[in-house]
This record gives C-alpha cells, structure tokens and sequence, in this order.
C-alpha cells in the first residue's frame, strides 16, 4: 500500500531537477502529480540553481496554475537564457496545457513580443517567435513584431521561423485558409 504524497516529496523532487542523475525521474514524478505539486513548482522558480528553474517552467507548462503566472513573469527576466525562454513558453504555450488555466493573450502577447524584439538570447527570441506565430491573426501586436524579426533579427535560424508566421510564409497560409472568412 502506498502512502500518500507530502509536500516535503514534492519539494524534494523539485531539488532533484537540479540534480543531473536524478532530474528525469523527479520530472516524471512531478508531471504525474500536477496540480498537487504546483506550491514545491511555485516554489522552485525561486531556487537559486536556473537548471531547477527550468525544470519548474518545464511541468508548469503543462500543469500551469494562476498563482504561479506572477512568478513565471518574475523568471522573464532572469539572466539565464534558458530560464527566461522556458518562463515564456511555460506563459505563453496552449498546446502544451493539460489543466484550464491558460494566461490571456492580451497579457502574454505583448511580453512575448517583446523579448522577440529585444532579448539577447537567440533562444528566447526563436521561443518568442514560435510561440507568438499561431497568434499572428488574432493579435496586432504580433505581426509587425514577426515581420521586423524577419528582416533584422540578427540570427538565422530567428529569422527563419518568424518566416513561416508572415504574408507569404507556409504557416501562415495554413492560417489565413483556416481563418473565419469577413463579410
């Protein structure tokens, strides 16, 4: 007979993401306890180790809860790299969400706009512009955004995915064909 979780396993599970050779077997652990971890989750978004962090971002992404959305914000700024782009997918990203809470995308849309224009990690930008790309339609912060990444961004592969998301690009053709024709 198995005894129930406490709050210490899911805080000890949240240190092991910061350890290398115990970090799957905590994320696996985590994931399958979803919302019963979210306070250890919340928690661990302040550890002082970003590999923790990220791991935190990583099972928020799929099991977010509307308490954790002002912590979430706080890592946007974190001066790991793979903090802050894992924060903003963890905010920004529906496909991944398993629960019902889903950030508004006129909170999210212009904070990932945002790091799209102007962070300095390629990663976060090429983040920032996947995700904001399904929005494109939607939301008119996000296609002057995609279009000036397009053309200036300073990495390839950056530009390259703000590609598919504008006039012209494979994305957004699927897109436009599925959109609700305006009469």
């Amino acid at each position: 007979m198995s005894l129930p979780l406490e709050t210490q396993d899911y805080r000890q599970w949240v240190e092991d993401l910061g350890v290398k050779h115990r970090a799957k077997a905590a994320q696996r652990s985590l994931m399958a306890a979803g919302a019963l971890a979210s306070t250890a989750l919340r928690e661990g978004l302040h550890h002082p180790d970003p590999t923790v962090r990220v791991g935190c971002c990583v099972i928020l992404d799929h099991h977010l809860d509307t308490e954790a959305i002002p912590d979430l914000l706080a890592n946007l700024s974190h001066p790991h790299e793979k903090v802050r782009a894992w924060a903003i997918h963890a905010l920004a990203c529906d496909r991944c969400k398993e629960g019902t809470c889903r950030p508004g995308e006129g909170e999210i849309i212009p904070v990932a706009a945002q790091m799209l224009l102007s962070d300095e990690s390629r990663w976060v930008r090429q983040m920032a512009a996947g995700l904001l790309g399904p929005s494109v339609l939607r939301h008119p912060a996000v296609l002057p955004a995609l279009q000036h990444a397009h053309t200036h961004d300073p990495h390839p592969v950056v530009r390259k995915i703000a590609s598919w998301y504008v006039p012209g690009g494979p994305i957004y053709k699927r897109l436009a064909a599925m959109a609700p024709k305006r009469e």
